[in-house]
């Protein structure tokens, strides 16, 4: 259906307008709903929904993302305090005195261990032996082993989080995207059905005064040839100016009636115009414009099943989606305060490491678990947002019940119009014949002389008005065919 509108209104884009200047019911439609904003907005919508719908499934998927960062800090973090570290650096230092120290308090209290050359022997090596540099370069290093220089950190990290339970929200949230989808697309129909409605609107509207303008011409040039006939027996002395005079109002009168409708025409025609996206000042003529007597089949009113409406109304369908919406807002709603449960694995690498030692080197680990998160007391604040939920879901089902009433008041109220037209279209073609046989036999005593010129004016005021009711009578059985179609839900581009 929608590559047909667009078809067809590519064709009139590229076909001179002086070319389409016929136009039917049908392209009319087709033209309006190929030019209307509001039809492409409910189209946008339509897409929106979808596209939510997908992205609403993707919480089925594991949830990867990656962080990255860099901080430069002014000072560094430090295990060791300052005095421990000149402590370290001068361990050897620290224990040479101390080993001197300890000789000589030991050759002071045990002087006789100064006889033994073995043991001073090895008191001679020790002291010539240089202890205090190794140690002093052991404390050093030691010093420079706990320097965690971290001036300069990097860090990043890959984190997978797939949810194995979260209260059925990942499933209620996927059944709401689907029914909002379909709802889109209810609300794109019932665009498309005012649409039609205005355009059909708009046309008859046309042809109605454009039958009219016909009417009114053909009513001038009917008093035109009474006011010659006037003029000519005047001559003769067989009427009075008083005839005349009448006669000549009667036409000014036809003149500005004639001027009025060919006005209303034109701006009817514009509209028309405007509503397919046609230029205003382009001039166009409807195919029903040129039919001297609409054909008419009334439609039928009786046996008319409701749920048969209420199945291909857009608004009930609209309701009935709204109502699995709230529905699943409940669900929603009851999710938050159930227990979730989510698998997390992850990788993360930071610079400087501390896998061995500090290290100004890129290092990581992976880790895997379960993450459990169960609502403890939340003062009864569940329950009464999930009783809120459920009173916007009766809301939503009283709207539907309503309409439904509605609905039904409607299309019985369109069914008895539809029947009322029909009814007066039948007494406007008697009164047309009554007043057609009037008008002649008018016209016919005029010409022996038998009647006069008021009488013969009044039988044209009569025939016209009657050509006008039986005009209308037409215009309104098809308004009310196209009400009842809509009230039906049956009103489409294909009817």
């Amino acid at each position: 259906m929608k590559k047909l509108i667009y078809f067809i209104w590519l064709i009139y884009l590229v076909t001179p307008i002086s070319a389409q200047e016929l136009l039917s019911l049908d392209s009319c439609r087709t033209l309006a709903i190929a030019n209307n904003k509001e039809i492409r907005i409910s189209q946008e919508k339509i897409k929106s929904a979808h596209y939510q719908k997908k992205a609403a499934f993707t919480n089925y998927l594991p949830n990867i993302s990656a962080t990255g960062g860099y901080m430069h800090s002014q000072k560094e973090l430090s295990l060791l305090s300052n005095a421990q570290k000149s402590a370290l650096g001068s361990i050897g230092n620290q224990m040479s005195s101390a080993m001197q120290n300890g000789i000589q308090g030991l050759l002071t209290q045990m002087p006789e261990l100064t006889q033994d050359p073995q043991f001073m022997g090895i008191i001679q090596a020790l002291s010539s032996t240089d202890l205090a540099t190794p140690l002093n370069k052991l404390g050093n290093s030691l010093v420079d082993a706990f320097r965690t220089d971290t001036r300069n950190i990097y860090a990043g990290g890959i984190t997978l989080t797939q949810p194995l339970y979260v209260g059925g929200k990942i499933r209620a949230y996927n059944k709401i995207t689907k029914y909002a989808e379909q709802l889109a697309r209810q609300q794109h129909n019932t665009d498309l059905q005012d649409v039609i409605l205005s355009t059909d609107q708009a046309y008859w509207q046309v042809v109605s005064l454009a039958s009219k303008k016909k009417l009114a011409e053909n009513y001038l040039k009917l008093l035109e040839k009474l006011e010659s006939d006037i003029n000519k027996m005047l001559t003769e002395g067989f009427t009075t100016r008083s005839d005349e005079l009448s006669v000549k109002v009667k036409v000014n009168e036809a003149e500005m009636v004639l001027t009025k409708v060919e006005d209303g025409l034109s701006l009817s025609k514009m509209l028309l115009c405007q509503l397919c996206g046609l230029d205003l000042s382009k001039p166009i003529t409807l195919k029903d414009e040129e039919v001297e007597d609409l054909s008419l089949t009334p439609a039928a009113t009786k046996d008319i099943n409701m749920e048969a409406v209420y199945s291909t109304r857009p608004e009930i369908r609209s309701l009935e989606l709204a109502n699995q919406i709230y529905k699943q807002k409940i669900n929603v709603t009851r999710s938050e305060y159930l227990p979730s449960v989510a698998l997390m694995g992850s990788y993360m690498a930071t610079n400087p490491s501390v896998f061995n030692g500090y290290e100004k080197k890129f290092k990581g680990m992976w880790n895997i678990g379960i993450m459990v998160q169960v609502p403890v007391w939340h003062w009864g604040e569940g329950i009464y947002k999930v009783k809120a939920a459920k009173a916007e879901a009766r809301i939503t089902q009283y709207q539907l019940d309503d309409t439904k009433e509605k609905i039904e008041l409607q299309v019985n109220q369109s069914a008895f119009k539809v029947n009322e037209a029909t009814k007066k279209l039948i007494m406007a073609n008697k009164n047309l014949e009554k007043a057609d046989e009037n008008l002649r036999c008018a016209n016919l005593g005029f010409k022996e002389g038998v009647i006069t010129a008021s009488n013969v004016l009044e039988a044209h005021t009569a025939w016209l008005s009657a050509q006008s009711e039986k005009i209308d009578a037409q215009i309104d059985v098809k308004l009310t065919e196209v009400y009842l179609q809509k009230a039906l839900g049956q009103l489409n581009i294909n009817n």
